[in-house]
């Protein structure tokens, strides 16, 4: 037996060192093809970095007319954009060192609008997180909308997961009591506020499928769905919106019989200068507008003393 095994040591070697390579995976034929890196974004351009990531919002200030009950009402809005650092796992802000490794930055849009009706008044505000030239996340990543009036409030929430959006939805409002659904991955109508803002030239045009401003569909207790729409960008040749070398994106959804125009200055940083939105209100067929009055970049998140006020009567008047 001894002999046997001497005899045959060098085979009794190279069959250990076999197992051995198969138990480790270290085989030619097991060795599992690297994953290839994902691409890197694109460093932005200087000018876009100097505006965007010079650690202040831009804040603008509109005078509104609000459709709600049949007819126009009296408000404000107010549009920020700023950057910041967005978790694509849990699709929050990162706000600790550790969880910066899971962020990437993103342009945001918060929209508030604020107007009356009759006695009682309403309060909308959305967020919109959009990644910045990044190809491995080239989706808006959440949506977010809340209505607040004396009847009651909303809250409904849009998140990007496996290839599509699920929607997600609590309300006073018997229809809407607890929503939850998924949609196809199209643009959000609420998220060409921030591809304006990044590149205009990349909008969407001629007919394409997107789902529906958030804050109307609340208005109008609707459901989020992707609708047709029909899309252009021409030069804009009113005289309602301040600036100069202005652009108008238009949206119509044949099937809603509602219309939504951006006006933009068409050098960047591509400000929005003003809105208006066509649709039907109780039997009337009425154009919300809101004109831009002022704007200011702030780091606001910094100035919340009373001393502070100054500057919000600077931006609101």
């Amino acid at each position: 037996m001894k002999q046997t095994i001497t005899k045959n040591f060098l085979l009794v070697v190279l069959a250990l060192a076999v197992v051995f390579a198969f138990a480790m995976k270290a085989t030619v034929f097991q060795q599992s093809t690297p994953a290839s890196a994902p691409p890197a974004a694109a460093p932005p351009n200087p000018a876009f970095a100097g505006y965007w990531f010079a650690g202040k919002a831009e804040l603008n200030h509109y005078r509104l007319q609000q459709a709600q009950y049949g007819v126009l009402n009296p408000g404000e809005a107010v549009l920020i954009f700023v950057t910041e650092d967005f978790r694509t796992d849990k699709q929050v802000k990162a706000e600790t060192d550790e969880s910066r490794d899971k962020a990437i930055p993103v342009l945001k849009t918060n929209i508030s609008k604020k107007f009356v009706t009759g006695i009682y008044d309403y309060s909308l505000f959305t967020s919109v997180f959009t990644p910045i030239n990044n190809p491995s996340f080239p989706n808006t990543l959440k949506v977010s909308t809340s209505a607040q009036e004396w009847c009651g409030h909303s809250y409904l929430q849009a998140n990007y997961r496996n290839n599509g959006y699920e929607i997600s939805g609590k309300s006073y409002f018997e229809k809407e009591v607890d929503e939850a659904y998924t949609i196809d991955k199209v643009w959000f109508e609420d998220e060409l506020w921030n591809r304006i803002r990044l590149n205009p030239d990349k909008l969407p045009t001629g007919e394409v499928r997107l789902v529906p401003g958030t804050m109307t569909a609340r208005l109008r207790h609707t459901t989020l769905e992707p609708l047709l729409a029909k899309t252009k960008v021409d030069a804009y040749e009113g005289v309602l919106y301040p600036g100069k070398l202005l652009r108008a994106y238009t949206i119509q959804y044949p099937t809603d019989d509602r219309t939504l125009m951006i006006v933009f200055e068409s050098t960047f940083p591509h400000k929005i200068v003003g809105w208006e939105e066509t649709y039907r209100s109780k039997d009337a067929l009425l154009t919300s507008r809101a004109v831009l009055t002022k704007t200011i970049q702030n780091d606001y998140w910094k100035h919340n003393a009373p001393a502070d006020s100054t500057l919000r009567a600077e931006l609101m008047k």
